[in-house]
């Protein structure tokens, strides 16, 4: 669906009216200006409208339709095709949601096609329509715009996944805390998507800022700030991967090392059962060659014996750490 269609020219918003056909034909007419078109989620028979009239690569119109691409940038003629990931977080489950935005930049226009609930572009737009001068650069203007809003929610959604590591690190040394495993690989898992949203965005960046992308050469240095805010998220995702890899090689640790305490306590008990039991057992087969069978004080004597053993290993074992 389009949620959202204009003209801008001189740095000022021109609503459309008509179709976006003829939005089209007005701002190759004008000249220095350009439309804007916002999609949300289109089908194909709603795309196929923009296609045909900005004759788009089929290539490209159909990665804009069915999504599910990884963050790039190709040309197509005189049309730049960039793809970036939004990452939105979920604070009752921990979880990130991951949906894509589709730019389609050309000299005159302007196409923005986004799939999934987050990073919704109408504040963007807003804030470009506040600031004449960002406009006054054209469609690549709202290029810049798009990236920096999708890079801003990686540096919210990185804050959020180190309080969740941070969360996990308490819980790893907490003693009475339940078994965090599989936590720690979810979130794990959390963090991979993260990285295989923001990392290949790196090399899109680089482009632009090293000025091969010839239709960005006026907002180089805007879209310089974005790629050190991304290379800074970057180390942030690389530094929350490795930390969790010591939470987990530290958790299985502890895992292990209370498993080996239990074992040793059960040993130690078991040892000391067995005290009174080989006792009890001996004089159990009843044999009457047994002198202290017949003696007055042969049963009391061993329950003594039978005690001070149990008492006097028990001891030794608790010194030593067993108990």
């Amino acid at each position: 669906m389009i949620v959202d269609k204009a003209i801008y020219a001189d740095g000022t918003r021109r609503d459309i009216e008509g179709d976006i056909s003829d939005a089209f034909d007005l701002a190759r007419e004008e000249g220095d200006c350009f439309v804007w078109i916002g999609l949300f989620e289109p089908d194909e028979e709603e795309f196929e409208l923009v296609k045909d009239e900005l004759q788009l690569h089929p290539l490209a119109a159909e990665d804009a339709v069915s999504a599910h691409q990884r963050p790039k940038l190709e040309r197509y003629d005189d049309t730049l095709f960039i793809v970036l990931k939004t990452l939105t977080y979920i604070d009752e489950t921990s979880d990130i949601e991951v949906g894509e935005i589709m730019v389609f930049l050309g000299p005159d226009f302007v196409v923005t096609v986004r799939h999934g609930a987050g990073n919704p572009l109408g504040p963007v737009r807003k804030r470009l329509e506040d600031s004449p001068e960002m406009l006054m650069h054209g469609a690549t203007s709202v290029l810049y715009a798009v990236c920096d809003e999708v890079v801003d929610r990686y540096g919210i959604v990185a804050h959020e996944v180190e309080v969740d590591i941070i969360g996990l690190e308490k819980a790893v040394f907490d003693p009475h805390a339940r078994d965090v495993t599989e936590d720690v690989y979810s979130l794990k898992r959390e963090v991979l998507e993260f990285r295989a949203a923001e990392d290949p965005l790196v090399p899109v960046l680089t482009e632009i800022v090293k000025g091969r992308v010839a239709e960005c050469g006026s907002t180089r240095e805007y879209f310089r700030d974005v790629l050190d805010h991304l290379l800074r998220v970057d180390e942030q995702v690389d530094a929350h991967n490795e930390l969790l890899n010591s939470v987990l090689t530290a958790h299985l640790a502890l895992l292990g090392k209370r498993q080996n305490e239990d074992m040793r306590k059960i040993s130690a008990w078991a040892a000391i059962i067995a005290v009174p039991t080989a006792i009890a057992g001996i004089y159990g087969m009843n044999f009457n060659q047994m002198p202290e069978l017949h003696w007055r004080y042969g049963y009391p004597l061993v329950i003594v014996t039978m005690a001070v053993a149990c008492t006097l290993l028990f001891r030794r074992l608790r010194k030593s750490g067993w108990l």
